[in-house]
């Protein structure tokens, strides 16, 4: 086990009191409380006028993948009540073609309830644009971590699995919200730039930004790109370790275009991430480049990254630029419009930055990993930073206020 992996859990807690956990978003998203930090000073700002507080020349990066309504609940004949947390498709195991699907398809699920679940099959008969359906759900196999691979079949091939979810399932807020979804939930927890569906998680640092605050970006000649994570359930995993090492990091799906990397890869200025799921989908990307520099021939399928590769490379001194080109190279000389992979990167003090110069980002979880990635790009200042918030009555996690962290 490394230094790296000897990390104590207990190093990076904090007292958060119950009553500045946001329990709902403001009416008035950009409205927020935004506390900037910058290479050591600390200021309290408000949203919408973080335009004006970012460097000249800068680009942000957010990621625009959608929530799923990903919780469906089922009731057996006995009337026990049984509910299933999609996670990510399982057969077809693509996003588009799981969607798209007419007739069956097969998730990775958490079952709740689980002991009053057997063998039966579950069905909740549902009216869908005008149109009948019997939606039915069957256990068919043990995955691992507790989840359960799950068969979805429907009688009316009208209508596909992306339409039995939005009209049967559930926004899946945080647990820590400690209160059942609802109506509002299901525009308040989305970005409103989002666009692919996937997510079981909102990308809550995107949640402040509105159409008065592009705006006043495009004025400021702030250049805007997405990419695409789909945030899984893993993201409220909290670290039951007495070490980090001991901690298995969920792996997430992302997709990046062509278009982008190119982009990129020519672009000189700093580079600030909105969002912890942008951070991990942009360093991801420079082990990659980095895979591409060894082994030009390396096949799409290896190009995945696993928790521990970063710490692990020998390619530390290379830049952006060089590995971002080496990408984009590669993805021209196979014809690849876009790139799909997946990334079960950590990132913990001690890791090394090597693309990212700020980050846009809310306040998290004591003992959780998003945290441990804030104290790898802040050092101990994490510390001061959130005595001040706390002090000052930030509102705290997905609702609540804004971060910015710039270098």
């Amino acid at each position: 086990m490394n230094k790296v992996q000897q990390i104590s859990i207990l190093d990076y807690s904090y007292s958060l009191p119950e009553e500045q956990i946001a329990a709902y978003a403001l009416s008035d998203r950009d409205q927020s409380k935004l506390l900037v930090w910058n290479n050591g000073t600390i200021r309290d700002e408000e949203f919408f006028h973080l335009p004006e507080l970012l460097p000249p020349g800068s680009m942000l990066i957010f990621n625009n993948t959608r929530v799923i309504r990903a919780r469906l609940f089922f009731k057996k004949h006995t009337g026990a009540k049984i509910e299933i947390f999609c996670l990510e498709p399982f057969e077809p195991n693509d996003y588009v073609l799981s969607f798209s699907q007419n007739k069956s398809c097969s998730w990775k699920c958490i079952v709740g309830n689980l002991k009053k679940w057997r063998d039966e099959i579950l069905v909740q008969s549902l009216t869908i644009k005008g149109k009948q359906v019997n939606f039915r759900a069957q256990k068919t196999g043990i995955l691992p971590n507790n989840s359960f691979e799950i068969k979805f079949t429907w009688d009316n091939p009208d209508l596909n699995f992306a339409d039995l979810l939005e009209n049967s399932g559930n926004i899946p807020i945080p647990p820590y919200l400690n209160r059942p979804s609802e109506v509002a939930d299901l525009t308040s927890y989305q970005t409103i730039y989002s666009k692919i569906k996937g997510s079981v998680a909102a990308p809550t640092a995107g949640l402040h930004f509105t159409e008065s605050v592009f705006e006043a970006l495009a004025a400021k000649n702030i250049d805007c790109e997405e990419v695409t994570l789909h945030v899984g359930a893993g993201t409220f995993q909290p670290v039951k370790s007495a070490t980090i090492g001991e901690h298995e990091m969920h792996s997430e799906k992302f997709i990046i275009s062509r278009d982008f990397i190119d982009r990129i890869s020519k672009f000189q200025g700093r580079l600030i991430a909105v969002g912890t799921t942008s951070v991990r989908t942009l360093e991801s990307l420079w082990i990659i480049g980095c895979k591409i520099l060894e082994n030009p021939l390396i096949l799409p399928e290896e190009l995945s990254v696993n928790q521990w590769e970063p710490y692990n490379s020998e390619n530390k001194a290379t830049s952006r630029s060089e590995s971002f080109c080496a990408l984009a190279n590669y993805m021209h000389s196979n014809r690849k419009t876009e790139l799909t992979s997946s990334t079960q990167i950590i990132i913990v003090p001690g890791y090394d930055f090597k693309v990212i110069s700020g980050m846009v980002t809310n306040f998290h979880q004591p003992q959780s990993t998003l945290l441990l990635l804030i104290a790898a790009f802040l050092g101990d200042e994490w510390k001061k930073i959130y005595e001040h918030a706390l002090k000052n009555n930030y509102r705290f996690l997905s609702y609540g206020d804004s971060n910015l962290y710039l270098k």
